[in-house]
């Protein structure tokens, strides 16, 4: 019987030898934490997010030490808002003592060195719940909304945000956030570009967690079509064009082939936003027991690396840094 010369299977003999061949690397340097906090004096849980919570200013900065600690060196905020201080216009957004310039300031004061990246967008401060301001015939008005964004990142940027992340999905929002912030003098601000978020049903559970979910219609008019890629492409020239430091995609898990393509197209770091629904999906099938939570999610979170993915927003970040150091 003829032998095969060929036997893939010698570099998969043992673990060593499987670690010395393997082509992608998941480490916690590569995870970022996204957290959501909110005034009250206590933490909230998330129904839809098990071991998610809104977090109280001291928890906050308990769980990002701890994360920083982990190895996590970068966490994201996103706020939920009261609902007394939402409006049409958006202004608490942009207020210097609003909840995210306070956090930002404390978290600077405890963990100078922790990578701070904020949201730019308004459905947590609109009482229409749209990344954008809304016309009276139902609209999404996109240059008035740029201005507000420019407002905000500047906020975020005098609070000593490192990286100011617009996740509206408004044309020409990156171009007008670069040239606001230079002109003030944060040339050293960077902007993390939502390239490619798209009108996604996965986003759910974040909905929740900040009570954001538009008051009206949809957000399709604005973020992108799941049905289109090239697209994408299309989202990624302007992006670059227009100042952007590192572009990103969003959801992460479904759209493996958009990461793909971006990290093919681009010389910019990529990263890819493994978002609620993702998580919640794994969550309950581990709560079940029909999945194994830290073997399926290892494995979501390093296929999202394989696909392309430089750094990775993910819910399962500070776990992900404990399983792997283990």
């Amino acid at each position: 019987m003829d032998r095969p010369v060929s036997r893939p299977r010698r570099n998969r003999r043992t673990g060593i030898i499987r670690s010395l061949v393997r082509e992608t690397h998941l480490t916690p340097s590569c995870l970022v934490l996204p957290l959501f906090l909110h005034e009250g004096k206590v933490d909230v849980p998330i129904a839809a997010m098990p071991g998610c919570n809104r977090l109280s200013p001291d928890g906050l900065l308990r769980s990002a030490e701890r994360a920083f600690h982990d190895g996590v060196g970068a966490i994201v905020l996103f706020p939920a808002i009261d609902e007394s201080l939402k409006t049409k216009l958006a202004e608490e957004c942009y207020r210097p003592d609003g909840l995210i310039p306070k956090t930002i300031r404390a978290l600077k004061k405890q963990l100078p060195d922790l990578i701070i990246i904020t949201d730019v967008a308004l459905d947590p401060y609109s009482s229409d719940g749209h990344d954008g301001l809304v016309a009276s015939d139902g609209r999404i008005l996109n240059d008035e909304t740029v201005e507000v964004l420019c407002k905000q990142a500047l906020c975020h940027a005098q609070a000593g945000a490192d990286i100011v992340a617009p996740s509206d999905m408004m044309d020409g929002r990156v171009g007008a956030i670069r040239r606001s912030l230079d002109s003030a003098g944060y040339t050293d601000v960077s902007i993390l570009a939502y390239t490619a978020k798209y009108a996604s049903a996965y986003y759910g559970p974040f909905r929740e967690a900040l009570d954001s979910a538009p008051r009206a219609g949809d957000k399709k008019t604005y973020q992108m079509d799941p049905a289109n890629r090239r697209e994408a492409i299309r989202e990624l020239r302007l992006d670059e064009a227009e100042g952007a430091d590192m572009v990103m995609v969003k959801p992460a898990g479904p759209y493996l082939d958009v990461i793909a393509e971006i990290r093919r197209s681009t010389v910019l770091p990529v990263a890819a936003y493994q978002v609620s629904g993702e998580y919640a999906m794994i969550q309950a099938a581990a709560q079940k027991g029909w999945l194994d939570e830290r073997s399926a999610a290892l494995e979501s979170l390093l296929a999202i690396r394989r696909a392309g993915a430089d750094f990775i927003l993910t819910y399962f970040a500070q776990k992900a840094a404990h399983w792997l150091k283990s």
